[in-house]
Protein backbone atom coordinates (compact mmCIF):
# COMPACT_ATOMS: atom_id res chain seq x y z
CA UNK A 1 0.00 0.00 0.00
CA UNK A 2 1.72 3.59 -1.27
CA UNK A 3 1.62 6.41 1.35
CA UNK A 4 1.37 9.81 0.27
CA UNK A 5 2.39 13.01 2.28
CA UNK A 6 1.35 16.73 1.41
CA UNK A 7 4.91 18.44 1.48
CA UNK A 8 2.95 22.20 2.11
CA UNK A 9 2.05 21.23 5.56
CA UNK A 10 5.18 21.19 7.52
CA UNK A 11 4.35 18.10 9.79
CA UNK A 12 3.11 16.36 6.78
CA UNK A 13 6.76 17.12 5.09
CA UNK A 14 8.87 15.76 8.07
CA UNK A 15 7.20 12.84 7.96
CA UNK A 16 7.25 11.92 4.40
CA UNK A 17 11.12 12.74 3.94
CA UNK A 18 11.28 10.75 7.04
CA UNK A 19 9.19 7.67 5.43
CA UNK A 20 10.77 7.95 2.30
CA UNK A 21 14.27 7.88 2.91
CA UNK A 22 13.33 4.96 5.35
CA UNK A 23 12.61 2.95 2.11
CA UNK A 24 14.99 4.44 -0.12
CA UNK A 25 17.25 2.21 2.70
CA UNK A 26 14.78 -0.92 2.48
CA UNK A 27 15.51 -0.68 -1.39
CA UNK A 28 12.07 0.74 -1.99
CA UNK A 29 11.15 3.23 -4.43
CA UNK A 30 9.71 6.60 -4.05
CA UNK A 31 8.03 9.38 -6.11
CA UNK A 32 9.16 12.86 -5.57
CA UNK A 33 8.89 16.43 -6.75
CA UNK A 34 11.61 18.31 -8.97
CA UNK A 35 11.97 21.92 -10.16
CA UNK A 36 11.61 19.80 -13.92
CA UNK A 37 8.96 16.82 -13.55
CA UNK A 38 7.90 14.25 -10.85
CA UNK A 39 10.66 12.13 -10.42
CA UNK A 40 10.47 8.35 -9.46
CA UNK A 41 14.29 7.80 -7.30
CA UNK A 42 16.25 4.43 -6.24
CA UNK A 43 19.37 4.16 -3.98
CA UNK A 44 21.84 3.89 -7.07
CA UNK A 45 23.69 1.64 -5.37
CA UNK A 46 21.03 -0.85 -4.76
CA UNK A 47 21.05 -2.82 -8.39
CA UNK A 48 17.93 -4.36 -7.16
CA UNK A 49 16.12 -1.20 -5.98
CA UNK A 50 17.12 0.49 -9.68
CA UNK A 51 15.90 -3.07 -11.06
CA UNK A 52 12.03 -2.21 -9.58
CA UNK A 53 12.62 1.42 -10.73
CA UNK A 54 13.33 0.22 -14.36
CA UNK A 55 10.41 -2.43 -13.88
CA UNK A 56 7.82 0.36 -12.84
CA UNK A 57 8.40 2.31 -15.69
CA UNK A 58 8.19 -0.56 -17.95
CA UNK A 59 11.97 0.32 -18.92
CA UNK A 60 14.81 -2.19 -19.85
CA UNK A 61 17.99 -1.94 -19.51
CA UNK A 62 19.25 -0.24 -22.84
CA UNK A 63 17.62 3.28 -20.97
CA UNK A 64 19.44 3.53 -18.10
CA UNK A 65 18.45 5.57 -14.92
CA UNK A 66 20.29 9.09 -14.52
CA UNK A 67 21.60 9.95 -10.92
CA UNK A 68 20.46 12.91 -8.92
CA UNK A 69 22.60 14.70 -6.51
CA UNK A 70 22.02 16.85 -3.34
CA UNK A 71 25.40 19.02 -3.88
CA UNK A 72 27.95 19.55 -6.81
CA UNK A 73 30.35 18.22 -4.10
CA UNK A 74 29.33 14.95 -4.63
CA UNK A 75 30.43 14.29 -8.24
CA UNK A 76 34.19 14.63 -6.95
CA UNK A 77 33.09 10.62 -5.55
CA UNK A 78 30.80 9.83 -9.00
CA UNK A 79 32.53 11.19 -11.92
CA UNK A 80 36.29 11.12 -13.82
CA UNK A 81 37.67 12.99 -16.63
CA UNK A 82 35.27 15.93 -15.22
CA UNK A 83 36.28 18.53 -17.88
CA UNK A 84 37.06 22.65 -16.81
CA UNK A 85 34.19 23.22 -19.01
CA UNK A 86 31.63 20.54 -17.66
CA UNK A 87 32.21 22.22 -13.99
CA UNK A 88 31.58 25.54 -16.02
CA UNK A 89 28.32 24.52 -16.97
CA UNK A 90 27.84 23.64 -13.27
CA UNK A 91 28.96 26.14 -11.85
CA UNK A 92 25.85 28.00 -14.23
CA UNK A 93 23.25 25.83 -14.16
CA UNK A 94 23.27 24.20 -10.90
CA UNK A 95 20.95 23.43 -9.04
CA UNK A 96 18.67 23.47 -12.19
CA UNK A 97 17.64 21.67 -15.51
CA UNK A 98 20.68 20.53 -17.04
CA UNK A 99 21.70 16.72 -16.97
CA UNK A 100 25.13 15.90 -17.48
CA UNK A 101 26.60 13.03 -19.53
CA UNK A 102 30.01 12.02 -17.40
CA UNK A 103 32.32 9.08 -17.20
CA UNK A 104 31.36 7.39 -14.01
CA UNK A 105 34.19 6.70 -11.39
CA UNK A 106 35.48 2.63 -12.96
CA UNK A 107 35.60 1.69 -8.89
CA UNK A 108 31.17 2.43 -8.28
CA UNK A 109 29.51 -0.70 -7.45
CA UNK A 110 26.38 0.23 -9.29
CA UNK A 111 24.48 -0.85 -12.02
CA UNK A 112 22.06 1.60 -13.58
CA UNK A 113 21.45 -0.31 -16.82
CA UNK A 114 23.27 -0.24 -19.99
CA UNK A 115 25.69 2.94 -19.23
CA UNK A 116 28.90 2.31 -21.09
CA UNK A 117 30.69 3.59 -18.10
CA UNK A 118 28.60 6.54 -17.92
CA UNK A 119 26.30 8.22 -15.55
CA UNK A 120 23.70 10.97 -16.17
CA UNK A 121 23.79 13.33 -13.53
CA UNK A 122 21.79 16.54 -12.19
CA UNK A 123 20.99 18.31 -8.66
CA UNK A 124 17.55 19.59 -9.20
CA UNK A 125 16.68 23.37 -8.14
CA UNK A 126 13.81 21.38 -5.76
CA UNK A 127 13.92 22.11 -1.68
CA UNK A 128 12.53 18.60 -0.96
CA UNK A 129 14.36 16.72 -3.39
CA UNK A 130 17.44 18.60 -2.27
CA UNK A 131 16.24 17.48 1.52
CA UNK A 132 15.66 13.83 0.68
CA UNK A 133 19.09 13.51 -1.29
CA UNK A 134 20.79 15.09 1.43
CA UNK A 135 19.45 12.56 3.80
CA UNK A 136 20.05 9.37 1.62
CA UNK A 137 22.85 10.02 -1.12
CA UNK A 138 22.87 10.12 -4.43
CA UNK A 139 19.41 8.34 -6.03
CA UNK A 140 18.55 6.91 -9.41
CA UNK A 141 15.54 9.17 -10.38
CA UNK A 142 13.77 8.92 -13.42
CA UNK A 143 10.35 10.90 -14.65
CA UNK A 144 7.56 9.37 -12.83
CA UNK A 145 5.64 7.94 -15.68
CA UNK A 146 5.13 4.64 -17.43
CA UNK A 147 7.69 4.14 -20.70
CA UNK A 148 5.58 5.70 -23.17
CA UNK A 149 3.21 7.72 -20.64
CA UNK A 150 2.96 11.62 -20.31
CA UNK A 151 5.19 13.42 -18.35
CA UNK A 152 3.50 14.36 -14.73
CA UNK A 153 4.05 17.71 -13.95
CA UNK A 154 1.65 16.72 -10.77
CA UNK A 155 1.76 13.86 -8.04
CA UNK A 156 -1.39 12.71 -9.19
CA UNK A 157 -0.26 12.47 -12.46
CA UNK A 158 2.27 10.39 -11.35
CA UNK A 159 0.33 8.06 -9.24
CA UNK A 160 -2.25 7.49 -12.00
CA UNK A 161 0.63 5.65 -13.70
CA UNK A 162 2.66 3.78 -11.12
CA UNK A 163 0.14 3.31 -8.22
CA UNK A 164 1.45 0.90 -5.75
CA UNK A 165 4.32 0.00 -7.67
CA UNK A 166 5.87 3.19 -5.28
CA UNK A 167 5.93 3.24 -1.60
CA UNK A 168 5.85 6.71 -0.39
CA UNK A 169 4.43 9.55 -3.28
CA UNK A 170 5.92 13.36 -1.72
CA UNK A 171 3.66 15.15 -3.30
CA UNK A 172 5.31 18.67 -4.00
CA UNK A 173 2.50 20.66 -5.86
CA UNK A 174 3.18 21.28 -9.25
CA UNK A 175 6.62 21.39 -11.01
CA UNK A 176 7.21 24.82 -11.93
CA UNK A 177 8.78 24.07 -15.31
CA UNK A 178 6.88 20.81 -16.28
CA UNK A 179 9.93 20.50 -19.06
CA UNK A 180 12.25 17.48 -18.81
CA UNK A 181 15.84 18.72 -18.22
CA UNK A 182 18.37 19.67 -21.04
CA UNK A 183 21.33 16.92 -21.37
CA UNK A 184 24.82 17.67 -22.25
CA UNK A 185 27.25 15.09 -22.77
CA UNK A 186 30.98 15.85 -21.15
CA UNK A 187 32.82 13.00 -22.17
CA UNK A 188 34.62 13.86 -25.08
CA UNK A 189 36.89 17.13 -25.64
CA UNK A 190 34.11 18.83 -26.71
CA UNK A 191 30.72 19.46 -25.08
CA UNK A 192 27.36 17.78 -26.89
CA UNK A 193 24.09 18.33 -26.72
CA UNK A 194 21.94 15.69 -26.31
CA UNK A 195 18.77 16.87 -25.48
CA UNK A 196 16.87 20.53 -25.83
CA UNK A 197 14.93 21.05 -22.78
CA UNK A 198 14.70 23.35 -19.71
CA UNK A 199 17.87 25.46 -20.69
CA UNK A 200 18.13 26.41 -24.39
CA UNK A 201 20.84 25.91 -26.60
CA UNK A 202 21.79 29.71 -26.35
CA UNK A 203 22.03 29.74 -22.38
CA UNK A 204 24.19 27.10 -22.96
CA UNK A 205 26.82 28.59 -25.64
CA UNK A 206 26.99 31.47 -23.14
CA UNK A 207 29.04 29.39 -21.28
CA UNK A 208 30.22 26.97 -23.61
CA UNK A 209 30.17 28.41 -26.68
CA UNK A 210 31.71 25.39 -28.75
CA UNK A 211 28.38 23.88 -27.61
CA UNK A 212 27.80 21.08 -30.48
CA UNK A 213 23.99 19.78 -31.12
CA UNK A 214 24.27 16.16 -31.29
CA UNK A 215 23.11 14.19 -34.16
Amino acid sequence: MSRRYDCADAGDRATGLREAASAIRRGEIVVLPTDTLYGVGADAFSPDAVAALLAAKGRGRNMPSPVLVGSPTTLHGLVTDFSEQAWELVDAFWPGGLTLVAKHQPSLRWDLGETRGTVAVRMPLHPVAIELLNATGPLAVSSANRTGGPSPATCDEAQEQLGDAISVYLDGGRADHATASSIVDVTGKVPVLLRAGAISAEQLREVVPDLEAGS
